[in-house]
């Protein structure tokens, strides 16, 4: 297959994924969002697979890795109606970090124009050491930060997964037309140990 094939362009696409991929983990692990860097740990695990199997030419893992890009597209969804707060989700709900943290996405005190104040709690007993933390002046909120991360991630995986089924179909085409030719046939093999006829039937005198 020549370098302007489908192959070439998906191993583009997977290392397109891979970048995003990691660029995505990076501010999930600063913003603690375990359900998130737990779904991009897999993915990029999955995205290496697609790779090596587009490079060394094993259909059987571009499968693996199509199916998983169908998965990739659902989650990713999911985080969309997540900060959409659609269907009685609640983006200032715990259920990206299971519970264990009260921590939001990180671009919710780091976006683009965002200012972080912090006001001390004066006056309540025990709270003297802690602050309330507000966030003014942001461009954009952060929800729709994550919500277009997730739609480029939809985006590549959907591009991905077309790509994906054509390589493999064509790997397919390929090795069903090898052996067609005889590649993977052992009867000439057979033939070039195999004797002359004419000597199975010959006859041996021997002295009496």
């Amino acid at each position: 297959m020549g370098c302007c094939t489908g192959r070439c362009t998906l191993i583009f696409l997977c290392t397109l994924q891979l970048l995003v991929a990691l660029e995505r983990q990076v501010f999930d692990f600063l913003g603690y969002q375990w359900a998130p860097i737990l779904a991009n740990f897999l993915h990029i695990i999955m995205v290496i697979l697609g790779l090596f199997g587009t490079i060394q030419y094993r259909p059987r893992y571009i499968v693996v890795y199509a199916i998983w890009t169908a998965i990739w597209v659902t989650w990713n969804i999911f985080i969309i109606c997540f900060y959409l707060e659609v269907g009685g989700l609640s983006k200032d709900s715990e259920l990206l970090t299971f519970n264990i943290s009260q921590h939001q996405s990180w671009w919710s005190e780091n976006g683009p124009g965002c200012v972080r104040k912090e006001t001390p709690m004066i006056g309540i007993k025990g709270l003297d050491s802690h602050s309330y933390v507000s966030v003014i002046g942001c461009a954009l909120e952060y929800r729709y930060i994550e919500v277009m991360h997730s739609a480029l991630q939809i985006l590549v995986a959907l591009v991905g997964f077309v790509y994906a089924c054509y390589v493999v179909s064509v790997f397919t085409e390929e090795e069903d037309s090898f052996d067609f030719i005889g590649g993977f046939d052992p009867f000439p093999l057979y033939h070039v140990n195999e004797k002359p006829s004419n000597l199975l039937f010959k006859q041996t005198y021997l002295p009496a």
